[in-house]
C-alpha cells in the first residue's frame, strides 16, 4: 500500500488571504474612525493590541530566545524580530541594558497606502497603550515603560521610541510617555539581532505572513463587537468587510491566476481561499446551485463564546467579493456550526 502524495501547498492562496485580511484590518479601523469617531476607534484598537499582547508576548519571548535578556532590551528585540517575521519594516537600536529603541519607518504596514491620511493620533497612541505600555506589567517589572518619540500619523518619519527601565516603579499613566524632541539613533543592521537560522521556503514564508495578518482579524472583529455592542460593532465590522471584499477581489483573482465566470468560478475560488486560511472546505452540486461546506473556522478557533455578529461581519468579506465577481450571483449561508449545525455551509446560485 502506498501513500498518496500530499497536494502541493497553494502559495497563491496564502498570499491572497494575507492581502484580504491586511486590507480588512486597515479598512476596519478607518470605518470606525469615520463612522464611530476617533474615541471609539481608539478603544477598539487598544483592546485589539492588549489582547494580542497578553496572548503572544511572553510565549514569543521564549520562542525567540529573548527571555534571558535585560527587560528593556528584550522588549525592543521582541518587537524587532516578531514584526520582521510578519513582513513589517522595523529597526532596532541598543543603547544600554536599560534602554533600547524600536522604530517602524514608513511605509507603515498597518496603514495600507493612502489610509494613513485618515488615522488620527489617538488611534496610533492606542496601539502603544495596548501593547508597548503593558510589557513591564506582563514581565512583572513595574519599572519598565515605553517612551514614544515620534508617530508617522503626525508627519514624523516613523513610529519610534524606546523601552526604558526606570529607578522607580511607574504609575499606570507613566507606562507610556512622549518625548517628541528626542530622535532614534541611526540603525545599523549589522548590530541588530537575527532570527534563528533555518530553512524558509516560499511556503513557510507565505504561511507566516498569512498568519500575521489573520491574527489581527482574530482580535479586532470580536473586540469591535464587544466594545461597541453587537448591533453597532457588528454593523461596522460587516460594512468594512463588504467594502474590502469588493475592492480586493480583482487583486485576489490575479493572485489566484484568475477566477472563471459565474458561480462555478467563484465557488472554486472560495474553496481555495478557505483552504488557504487552513480550513477544510469541500464543494458539491445540488441542482443548479453549488454548495461549499467546512467543519473548521480556523480564524476564530481560539475565540470562545463569540457573538453571532462576529460571523455575520466576517462573512461580508465573501458577500462583497461575490458582488464584485458577479452582482447577479447570490451568496447564501445555509448552515452555521456556531449556531449548532454540524458544519458551516454556503450556497452559490
Amino acid at each position: 500500500m502506498t501513500n498518496s502524495p500530499r497536494p502541493a501547498p497553494d502559495v497563491a492562496a496564502f498570499r491572497a488571504i494575507e492581502l484580504i485580511y491586511h486590507a480588512y484590518l486597515t479598512g476596519m479601523i478607518l470605518q470606525l474612525v469615520s463612522r464611530a469617531g476617533p474615541r471609539l476607534a481608539a478603544e477598539v484598537v487598544f483592546r485589539t493590541f492588549r489582547r494580542q499582547q497578553r496572548a503572544r508576548f511572553l510565549p514569543g519571548l521564549k520562542k525567540l530566545g529573548l527571555d534571558h535578556l535585560p527587560h528593556a532590551v528584550a522588549c525592543a528585540q521582541y518587537h524587532y524580530l516578531s514584526n520582521q517575521v510578519g513582513g513589517v519594516k522595523v529597526e532596532y537600536v541598543y543603547e544600554n541594558d536599560r534602554k533600547a529603541w524600536v522604530r517602524y519607518p514608513p511605509p507603515r504596514w498597518i496603514w495600507s497606502g493612502t489610509a494613513i491620511c485618515g488615522v488620527p493620533s489617538e488611534v496610533s497612541r492606542a496601539m502603544l497603550w495596548g501593547w508597548h505600555a503593558n510589557n513591564g506589567v506582563v514581565l512583572g517589572n513595574p519599572r519598565i515603560g515605553f517612551v514614544c518619540t515620534g508617530q508617522t500619523v503626525d508627519g514624523q518619519p516613523g513610529l519610534e521610541g524606546y523601552y526604558k527601565e526606570w529607578d522607580h516603579d511607574l504609575a499606570p499613566e507613566e507606562r507610556l510617555q512622549f518625548a517628541p524632541g528626542e530622535r532614534c539613533p541611526a540603525f545599523d543592521p549589522a548590530m541588530a539581532p537575527r532570527l534563528p537560522e533555518g530553512n524558509w521556503p516560499e511556503e513557510r514564508l507565505q504561511k507566516t505572513l498569512r498568519n500575521y495578518a489573520m491574527e489581527y482579524i482574530t482580535s479586532i472583529v470580536p473586540e469591535a463587537v464587544a466594545a461597541l455592542g453587537p448591533e453597532q460593532g457588528g454593523h461596522m465590522a460587516g460594512a468594512a468587510a463588504r467594502l474590502i471584499g469588493m475592492h480586493t477581489f480583482d487583486d485576489v483573482a490575479a493572485l489566484l491566476g484568475g477566477v472563471a465566470p459565474g458561480k462555478e468560478g467563484f465557488a472554486a475560488a472560495f474553496v481555495r481561499l478557505a483552504r488557504g486560511q487552513g480550513d477544510d472546505a469541500q464543494i458539491s452540486r445540488e441542482g443548479d446551485a453549488l454548495i461549499v461546506r467546512q467543519t473548521s473556522w480556523r480564524l476564530m478557533a481560539e475565540r470562545k463564546n463569540l457573538s453571532p455578529r462576529v460571523f455575520d461581519a466576517w462573512n461580508e468579506l465573501w458577500v462583497g467579493a461575490g458582488l464584485a465577481h458577479d452582482r447577479f450571483m447570490r451568496v447564501e449561508v445555509i448552515a452555521r456550526r456556531d449556531l449548532g449545525d454540524a458544519h458551516w455551509a454556503w450556497r452559490f446560485r
